[in-house]
């Protein structure tokens, strides 16, 4: 069958899956999830049997030590994805959730109810956890959903929704709520993007090229964020103890994700104070520090080296950072204001007005105060597992967990009213 009409039959199918399971109560949901998750550590061997597969050809294809690890199912991340979906499912179910009913002078009852976004195209790379991450929460928050995998985890990704599929089954939910696209041919990455009578979101996770690819072509609104140039400001009021721990921490915890600290920003008045101590733990947990001319002169005997203006700019996944001093409050958020992703921006200090004026001001889709931005995650916030992090401003914005995958309908309680 040709692509472009096998992806489009697909969509068919979900629409008609998502109308089914928008009407289908909590507790069955949580059965199917459970049923879900069972069928995952049920079939483990026939899982890894299909995984094995995928590292055989990565191996040949000379893909990195660290991708094959991304993608190697052991037992324990077998375990780790069911008990992903076995999480999701205790979480409370948004879905027919009534808010802000008001009386009307007339005697109309008007209000909202927070009802699933319909179907979901997840467009992601590498990972198969991701396959069983997505599908849980599609279908816990009432959503259909058409799953497009990287090309590297393409036994392993359809492994898991064949038994995620009986898992659905068991539970007498539609079968076609999770569909995998089950192909390596790029042109159905472009079919699914033109989707839009049938595919309501799509949702990119993976590289910035990927998602550059999908902003560019999809006919449907996309969730997304493109880089994570977070940043940690110590302010003048800041506590120096903490602002050392949470600058270790916001870039050197794990480096290689999108809500660590890209960029230091320090100022002038904690300098002389602050950026050696700052200087001699980062030199000796292995990070390199690019500095503007007035922090190396506090940095280059710890290894700093002269930063660039592209530094100001890139999300450096890995162990750099890039390192500022400012002379106020307000020169750090025009400087986040120019330069950030509007991810994810901290404050450290005890200058309870000043951390309230960064949190106003700064436009960014979580803005915190005195924390490292590694809490920027949605099972951190208690959303339980995420689709991703969102720096748009619509429809969702931060972690996106299951309220994410909900939207908001009016709805309307008469006694026979008319309008003159």
């Amino acid at each position: 069958m040709d692509v472009i009409v096998e992806v489009t039959e697909m969509g068919k199918r979900a629409r008609q899956a998502a109308r089914e399971l928008a009407r289908v109560s909590g507790l069955a949901k949580n059965q199917a999830l459970t049923a879900m998750a069972k069928e995952l550590l049920d079939n483990k061997v026939d899982l890894q049997r299909e995984n094995a597969k995928d590292l055989q050809a990565g191996r040949e294809k000379g893909l990195s030590s660290a991708m094959l690890d991304r993608l190697n199912l052991t037992d324990a991340r077998i375990h780790a994805m069911a008990e992903g979906i076995s999480q999701v499912a205790a979480l409370e179910d948004p879905v027919g959730e009534i808010v802000g009913m008001k009386p009307r002078p007339n005697g109309l009852l008007i209000g909202r109810m927070r009802v699933p976004l319909g179907v979901i195209g997840i467009i992601y790379e590498s990972r198969p956890n991701v396959t069983a991450d997505a599908a849980a929460l599609a279908v816990k928050s009432g959503n259909a959903v058409i799953l497009r995998g990287g090309s590297e985890a393409l036994h392993s990704n359809r492994a898991i929704v064949h038994m995620l599929g009986h898992g659905l089954k068991q539970a007498q939910l539609p079968v076609d709520a999770v569909q995998f696209i089950n192909t390596t041919d790029r042109a159905a990455v472009g079919a699914l993007l033109r989707l839009d009578r049938y595919v309501d979101i799509i949702i990119p996770r993976g590289g910035k090229s990927l998602i550059e690819r999908v902003i560019a072509d999809s006919r449907i609104p996309v969730i997304k964020h493109l880089d994570g140039i977070c940043h940690t400001y110590i302010d003048q009021d800041a506590d120096l103890d903490m602002a050392v721990t949470l600058t270790l921490n916001g870039k050197m915890q794990r480096t290689g994700v999108c809500n660590a600290t890209e960029t230091l920003l320090v100022h002038a008045a904690m300098a002389t104070e602050c950026l050696p101590r700052i200087g001699q733990k980062l030199q000796e947990a292995g990070c390199v520090m690019r500095c503007c001319p007035e922090s190396l002169k506090h940095l280059q005997s710890w290894g700093g080296m002269a930063a660039t203006d592209e530094d100001w700019d890139t999300e450096y996944l890995d162990a750099i950072l890039s390192i500022k001093i400012v002379g106020s409050l307000e020169e750090a958020m025009d400087h986040i204001a120019n330069h950030g992703s509007q991810h994810t921006d901290t404050i450290v200090t005890q200058n309870h007005e000043r951390a309230m004026r960064f949190v106003r001001e700064v436009d960014s889709s979580s803005v915190m105060v005195n924390a490292s931005t590694r809490f920027s995650d949605g099972f951190e916030y208690g959303l339980g597992a995420e689709m991703g992090i969102s720096t748009d401003k619509l429809h969702v914005r931060g972690p996106v967990g299951l309220e994410g995958l909900t939207t908001l309908k009016y709805i309307v309680f008469g006694a026979g009213q008319t309008r003159g």
